[in-house]
């Protein structure tokens, strides 16, 4: 490390020793205030009379310290888990509303417990919001003692479970579910017909465990609920066809930076004589335009084995955050049908969205938020921008003795590839641990194979194989472990040496711990600091090291000719390129990209922000309909509600048909942006009308000397089937990126 940057991490550690000071005259106070010797009745009996308090109003700040001393002897007494200083400290950033930064295998499970008890006290309920089922359950399993010894009830929240479980569960004072089914429960009442089946509360307080991959990188995702109906019927082998035939340079070509692909007037002008059509842009044939355009997305920017797999005869989309794939995900009707129809699959009905809230809304509508995560000062700009969250790094316990090696950058592909697979050869003849971060399924399973040749076995975690992630993951800290994984980020599994067996763990300790490496530089310098992360847990012995080519996507799209001289993108060579310069052009194209992105969220947010607030107005309206604060009649709630939720999924439909075309506007020097708000405006102040009207013609209809009405009958019965999946924007994106 220079003496610049030196200086700079120097600012940096004084400025969050700083705003660790009053949290650590807390801690003081906490240590001080002695309940070891309290009875356990004396205990219980005390946390009673918190709640007691909390539930009269009184100030949580008056109640803090006592509550955080008797939920630190709980732990104790109960799981035999005393909480370092540095659990107490992030426990006390939670509470007040911080981002808490702080190292894996640090104890962030502990550390929740003590702002979660302290604020359920008030009787509203406690969220943990994680990232899959798995640590919901394993949570609120391993927690719950804790709780429960205190006088609270904590629950557990999983795709599947029942109605009246799930109402039990988040009528608890705790409850741990992932974010994702949070936002779906919450779509799925929104649609009910009877209040008694509601199962959410009012949100009160929340804590978003890995909160960077929550709140940053799966933020923007839309979650949506959908109720059957009849396939569109767009022709999509045609146009899949179609795209096929078009040449890169002479029918289409791409932008800047190949997040996206738009045709020449030579493209139009072939698409036009394969479609017979006079003008492709006329506005009667917006819908053949859009199924085009998604196919040649779909065709040259979408990638099998990188951003899907086919599994089955089923299409399964790839988180790129995580590697894993992405349960119950599509994309856009429009891409997804494209890319069913690219590999010759059966198009699924899509279904008609009924509802959809995006994460970042979703934790908006809590009036207290705060999270923590491995890796936030990276991002902490936009954590502070986007959700008014403060970065507080909370000390390691035991000081992190990971060895950060600089990267090695090659020339080609090639090259790397060869050094990288003698360098794992090298370590593994050792018996050390090796860890491999790859970019995409294809890259991990070429890797793979070339291990093969040079006899070095390896275990593969992958989408391919990703039901067997927990037990590859528990192996891959013992010795001559060689693991070649996708994305580590949310994995929310810890690799302990030896796999947990103490004398291995002393031999790989003496070999000098997991050894990480990474294949490619990430878009985020967060990502990169997950995978280093998976080493030197807990003051653990680990080491990293990433490798980097001049030929890697991220450095081909994102600026080698500003960043990296000519002379050297011109030749070839085995050995890595030592220039200083060359590595401040990485990191330098490593910030331009994560600014970005930064800027292509902040745009994405313009566009939902207005379809949020509408979303607000109607389910408000829609609330107190089926709340009876309108004096209404059973029949007319009933008929208002469906009028309501039908004038609403209409709405959403039509949002969705102009905002995959809205990005042409542009080419008729119109903002799209400003074209959008007028559109889905003036679209929305036509709804109250018509829901008034629909409403008033069927009440007409009804037969009123009956109390009971067959539904289905008079075809007012909702759909069938409902379903809930994960929209994928990465497409949005895109377009937002080249148009906005």
């Amino acid at each position: 490390m220079n003496i610049a940057l030196k200086f700079v991490q120097k600012v940096k550690d004084k400025f969050s020793l700083n705003k660790l000071k009053p949290y650590q005259d807390k801690l003081a106070d906490i240590r001080r205030f002695n309940v070891a010797d309290w009875s356990d009745d004396k205990l219980k009996a005390r946390s009673q009379q918190l709640r007691q308090q909390a539930s009269n109003d009184v100030d949580l700040e008056t109640l803090l310290v006592e509550a955080f001393a008797i939920a630190c002897e709980a732990a104790s007494r109960t799981l035999g888990l005393k909480p370092y200083d540095v659990q107490i400290l992030a426990g006390l950033a939670l509470h007040d509303r911080q981002l808490v930064e702080m190292q894996t295998g640090e104890g962030k499970t502990l550390a929740a417990v003590l702002p979660a008890y302290l604020n359920a006290l008030q009787g509203r309920g406690v969220h943990v919001l994680t990232f899959n089922d798995y640590l919901a359950e394993r949570d609120a399993t391993w927690m719950g003692p804790i709780y429960e010894y205190l006088g609270l009830t904590v629950g557990a929240v999983t795709a599947g479970m029942s109605l009246a479980d799930k109402q039990r569960a988040y009528g608890a004072d705790i409850t741990y579910v992932t974010a994702k089914e949070a936002g779906f429960d919450y779509l799925r009442d929104a649609i009910r017909m009877d209040a008694s089946e509601i199962v959410l509360r009012p949100f009160h307080y929340t804590i978003v465990d890995e909160a960077d991959s929550l709140l940053i990188d799966e933020a923007r995702v839309p979650l949506v609920i959908a109720g059957a109906m009849p396939s569109s019927g767009n022709d999509g082998s045609r146009m899949a066809e179609l795209a096929r035939k078009l040449k890169h340079g002479e029918h289409y070509d791409f932008d800047e930076h190949k997040r996206n692909v738009y045709l020449t007037d030579a493209g139009v002008a072939e698409a036009e004589a394969a479609l017979r059509c006079d003008n492709l842009y006329d506005s009667l044939n917006s819908g053949l335009l859009t199924s085009l355009n998604c196919a040649l997305h779909a065709e040259v920017l979408v990638k099998r084995d990188v951003d899907y797999i086919i599994r089955d005869g089923k299409l399964e989309l790839i988180d790129p955050f995580t590697g894993r794939i992405a349960e119950n995900r599509h994309w856009p009707d429009g891409i997804q049908d494209a890319v069913e129809a690219k590999e010759g699959l059966q198009s699924k009905t899509s279904g008609k969205i009924l509802g959809t809230i995006t994460l970042q809304h979703l934790l908006s509508l809590y009036p207290k938020i705060s999270g923590m995560t491995a890796t936030a000062q990276a991002s902490a700009d936009e954590f502070k921008d986007t959700y008014e969250l403060s970065v507080v790094t909370i000390p390691p316990n035991r000081p992190c003795v990971r060895i950060d090696h600089p990267s090695l950058l090659f020339t080609d592909k090639d090259a790397k590839l060869r050094a990288l697979v003698k360098d794992i050869v090298s370590v593994h003849a050792t018996g050390r641990p090796i860890l491999i971060g790859t970019s995409s399924v294809e890259e991990s399973d070429a890797l793979a194979e070339a291990l093969s040749v040079a006899s070095v076995p390896c275990n593969v975690l992958n989408a391919k194989n990703d039901a067997e992630e927990a037990a590859i993951i528990a192996k891959s800290g013992r010795l001559n472990a060689v693991t070649v994984s996708t994305n580590m980020a949310g994995r929310g599994v810890d690799i302990r040496l030896g796999g947990g067996d103490p004398a291995q763990a002393e031999a790989v300790a003496k070999l000098g711990g997991l050894y990480v490496i990474g294949t490619h530089m990430n878009e985020s310098l967060r990502i990169d600091n997950q995978l280093r992360g998976r080493a030197g847990r807990q003051g653990d012995p680990g080491s990293s090291r990433f490798y980097v080519s001049l030929a890697d996507e991220l450095i081909v799209r994102y600026g080698t000719e500003k960043a990296i001289p000519s002379s050297f993108r011109a030749s070839k060579q085995d050995e890595p390129l030592a220039e200083t310069a060359l590595h401040k052009g990485l990191d330098h194209i490593q910030r331009i990209v994560m600014g970005q992105n930064f800027d292509i969220r902040r745009e994405l947010n313009r566009y939902s922000d207005m379809v949020e607030e509408q979303r607000q107005i109607m389910f408000a309206e829609r609330t107190s309909i089926l709340n009876g604060e309108i004096p209404l009649s059973p029949a007319e709630r009933r008929v208002r509600l469906f009028y309501t939720d039908r004038a609403w999924a209409d709405h959403l439909a039509y949002i969705s048909y102009i905002r995959e075309a809205i990005h042409l506007e542009s080419l008729a020097n119109r903002s799209p942006l400003d074209e959008f708000h007028m559109r889905i405006i003036q679209a929305f102040e036509q709804l109250p009308d018509k829901i008034e009207r629909e409403t008033s013609n069927f009440l007409a209809k009804l037969d009123k000397t009956k109390d009971d009405h067959d539904w289905e009958k008079l075809g007012l019965q909702g759909p069938a089937s409902t379903w809930t999946y994960i929209m994928n924007d990465q497409y949005i994106q895109k377009q937002v990126n080249i148009f906005a």
